[in-house]
């Protein structure tokens, strides 16, 4: 098993467990808001960020420019609503809605 895939599940479980809503965004849709094109790279992705808000990125921090893409896609969801995002409230709703990532070992 990967571990982002553990930690991505340890987060949505304590967000569920303390009643958060979960959304998440396909990697297209985040580099979409943010670039125009869902098939940008990881540097356009920062480049972009670092012009529209004004700060140096190094290549050192690729991974967290990710984690800011997400927030700004998730910001921009909030205040036009033009995309669509996948919202999830509990775990029988998730369960339902996401019947192929359920794995059993």
């Amino acid at each position: 098993m990967l571990k982002l895939g553990r930690a991505q599940g340890v987060s949505m479980a304590a967000a569920m467990t303390m009643g958060l809503d979960i959304i998440e965004y396909s990697p297209k849709k985040i580099k979409l808001s943010i670039t125009g094109s869902g098939n940008s790279s990881k540097e356009q992705v920062a480049a972009m960020l670092k012009s529209m808000l004004e700060f140096k990125v190094t290549e050192h921090y690729l991974d967290a420019t990710d984690a800011l893409a997400t927030a700004l896609c998730h910001y921009h969801q909030l205040s036009h609503g033009s995309m669509k995002a996948t919202k999830t409230t509990n775990w029988k709703k998730f369960l339902k809605e996401n019947p192929n990532r359920i794995k059993s070992y």
